[in-house]
């Protein structure tokens, strides 16, 4: 057996990482290296099964095939497992286990097939000699695994028994510790290596047992991670090659280099896991690369440097904190101390992603990853480069309060009643005031995270104030409101983003105001969305079209679905969750074209067969819908264009109340006969061009699609029904 065909699994989503470090370990023997779903698979000789097993970082098991077969039934499981001479791979008396996976197929339990499996191996060893292998679920001299997909089995051997991230140098831990071969995948995802070890310098501010640190030093200084791992299935396989395999090792040890400069840095609060992590640092003999402290991360101090500090963590996700406050607090504390160490750049793991914001940071990527039970993010954020102080908060004074008795009466009336209307309808994100006392002119949009219900946003919007008005008495007047929202809905200062709603024309209407990228999961109805509450003017989620996005959902099934000027896409996911058989997403801006393509994946709506997401000019696409391969008709159409652009990428300037009536009649032209086109407009004073009207038959739903948390400002939209009338409309 020189030629073995090998499949090796690592963590979720990082096979290309796993492919890449496989390619590199085995040099040109990676030839037949092929990265396939839920792992890689190579050809090579024994060698390069035992090189992986010694050296990879990231792989999790390494399985040797030995047969592949139909198995529909019982029977034919049985026989094809018996064909198999065991004889060549233990012994009658060895250990044995054996574990299975079964997907799509007649043979559905996983415990029912490695129970025939197992069955199949000893009736063969009893049957030649009179004696069978024992089974031993742990540690067995013998691991086989069986997958059937389909009807169609893999037999294989389990050559490195335990997971390989069992290194065996942690023997303790505290608070839910991350998996040795996940975190040196993050290590490698963050740019730690070998190379840049020499050019940066690494901190792991809540390190627990140590693993961050412990994987980097290993790196650093070339420490094969199975070095000293007692245990590998493949030592009692009858094919084990005991002195090669100890070559390898040989090897190994001869390619340790820890004279290379270091910066490796540990710390915690918790004094008892310092400790721990020492103890696991010596096991992995790195001890001496690593500078262990006990640190509170708000204080954490560290030797000056001219390299870049790396930092890298996985914050305790409760289990070691009293309350998510003190979870809140923490990230807060992260974050600045980011910035007293630049030039500094964050890494992190995460499985509160609703607690990001509370770092202050630009996040750059973000990667969903699986820590144990746990679904968590890994984000990595920009580089800082200059240390900065986080701006003081602003506190009204006891005469300024005074003057807010009104509006804390009415916000109190308001989120007395609207909370009462939202539980029964189970709305989560609402307008909770806007402007109604004309004193104090802005909106106020509640938001409720859907990965942590206990955890709210709000989204204060300043309506500009007219030039009649006294600048530093409205100034006055919303810094007072800040102050009142914070303090009557207990709001830390991080979870209120206020802005600014002056009058926005052309490419101003949706400028970026920040450069946060922290978006949060909310809910609406079937679908999950995310919003970005500091980096635009609006959240990416029009609240007051919460009805007709319902409506949507409703009348989408079987339907195609045309949705222009999509902005975010949240119309498209409610028409996909509702059944539509296809939906067409178009914006002209790329940025909202992204984002609603991530608001389709969040809710699995990723079949680029039935979701598509197209950017162009809507008024050039309705002027030529064949140069954009458009489809001769929709049965359902969304039209929302904004009330005014005239962004440098459009070919001519959009006016609404001028050009509505043409831009209408176009989109009508896309319609099927028996379709519904649903228009809306955010025009103040708007006046639905008599023509319209005339050519088609229209109804105006307005009414009925202002929910309760707009009732106080019924003028937020304007919304009609328009289907074919057998009159033609001249454009």
């Amino acid at each position: 057996m020189q030629n073995l065909k090998l499949f090796i699994t690592g963590p979720r989503g990082f096979e290309t990482l796993l492919f890449h470090e496989l390619r590199e370990l085995l040099g040109d023997t990676s030839a037949g290296a092929k990265k396939v779903y839920g792992g890689v698979e190579v050809s090579g000789a024994l060698d390069s099964a035992y090189r992986i097993c010694l050296h990879s970082r990231l792989a999790n098991r390494v399985f040797c095939e030995l047969a592949r077969f139909a198995a529909a039934d019982e029977a034919e499981l049985y026989a094809a497992v018996s064909e198999i001479d065991w004889s060549e791979h233990l012994q009658a008396r060895d250990s044995l286990a054996v574990a299975a996976t079964v997907s799509r197929s007649k043979l559905t339990h996983n415990h029912f097939v490695a129970l025939k499996t197992k069955d199949a191996i000893v009736d063969q060893f009893r049957a030649a000699s009179g004696s069978r292998p024992v089974v031993e679920k742990k540690q067995p001299d013998t691991q086989v695994h069986i997958n059937i997909h389909r009807n169609r089995a893999t037999i294989s051997l389990d050559l490195s028994g335990d997971s390989l991230h069992r290194r065996g140098y942690r023997q303790q831990h505290s608070g839910a510790p991350l998996k040795e071969n996940l975190a040196a995948a993050l290590l490698t995802q963050a740019g730690w290596s070998r190379d840049s070890a020499t050019r940066l310098r690494l901190l792991d501010p809540m390190c627990g047992s140590g693993t961050f640190a412990i994987e980097a030093a290993m790196i650093a200084a070339n420490i094969a991670p199975g070095i000293a791992r007692g245990y590998f299935a493949f030592k009692q396989w009858r094919r084990h090659d005991a002195q090669l395999w100890e070559e390898l090792c040989e090897q190994a040890r001869e390619a340790i280099d820890r004279r290379a400069v270091q910066e490796i840095y540990a710390s915690d609060y918790d004094a008892s896991a310092i400790e721990i992590a020492r103890a696991n640092a010596a096991r992995a003999d790195v001890a001496d690369l690593i500078e262990f402290s006990h640190q509170q991360v708000a204080e954490l101090s560290l030797p000056p440097t001219d390299r870049q500090t790396l930092v890298m963590v996985n914050p305790p996700w409760g289990q070691r904190l009293q309350s998510k406050a003190g979870l809140a607090e923490l990230y807060a504390d992260l974050g600045r101390t980011v910035l007293r160490l630049a030039p500094a750049r964050l890494a992190m793991i995460s499985a509160n992603p609703d607690l990001l914001h509370r770092l202050g940071l630009p996040r750059l990527t973000r990667k969903p990853v699986r820590n144990g039970p746990l679904d968590c993010l890994f984000v990595e954020f920009g580089d800082v480069e200059e240390a900065s102080t986080p701006a003081a908060v602003e506190i009204v004074s006891e005469t300024d309060a005074a003057m807010l008795l009104p509006l804390r009466n009415r916000l109190v009336k308001n989120r007395k009643h609207l909370q009462r209307w939202a539980r029964k309808n189970s709305v989560s994100c609402y307008r909770l005031y806007d402007a109604d006392l004309p004193e104090f002119a802005f909106a106020l949009d509640y938001y409720q995270s859907e990965l942590s219900p206990g955890l709210e946003w709000f989204h204060l919007q300043e309506y500009q104030a007219p030039k009649t008005i006294d600048a530093e008495l409205a100034a006055i007047r919303i810094n007072a409101a800040k102050y009142l929202v914070r303090e009557l809905f207990e709001v830390p200062e991080e979870r209120l983003f206020c802005k600014l709603r002056s009058r926005q024309r052309g490419q101003k209407q949706y400028a970026r105001q920040a450069q946060q990228n922290e978006f949060f999961q909310v809910r609406e109805g079937a679908a999950s969305l995310l919003i970005n509450l500091s980096d635009y003017l609006d959240s990416g989620l029009f609240l007051d079209h919460r009805p007709i996005r319902e409506r949507v959902y409703r009348e989408s099934g079987g339907k195609s679905v045309l949705n222009l000027f999509c902005y975010t896409g949240a119309i498209g996911v409610q028409a996909g969750l509702g059944g539509a058989r296809e939906v067409i997403n178009v914006d002209l801006s790329a940025t909202y074209l992204k984002w609603a393509e991530e608001n389709h994946a969040l809710n699995q709506l990723t079949d680029p067969a039935r979701y598509r997401f197209l950017r162009a000019d809507i008024i050039e696409l309705l002027s030529d819908p064949a140069k954009f391969e458009m489809s001769p008709e929709y049965d359902l159409i969304f039209l929302d264009p904004p009330s005014f652009s005239n962004s440098a990428r459009m070919r001519q300037t959009l006016d609404i109340q001028r050009d509505h009536a043409d831009l209408i009649a176009r989109a009508m032209r896309l319609l099927a006969s028996d379709g519904l086109l649903l228009f809306s407009t955010n025009r103040r004073g708007f006046r639905l061009d008599d023509a319209v009207a005339s050519a088609f038959s229209v109804e105006d739903i307005t009414r009925a699609t202002i929910a309760e948390d707009f009732r106080r400002s019924p003028r937020i939209h304007s919304c009609w029904e328009i289907r074919h009338s057998g009159t033609t409309f001249d454009a």
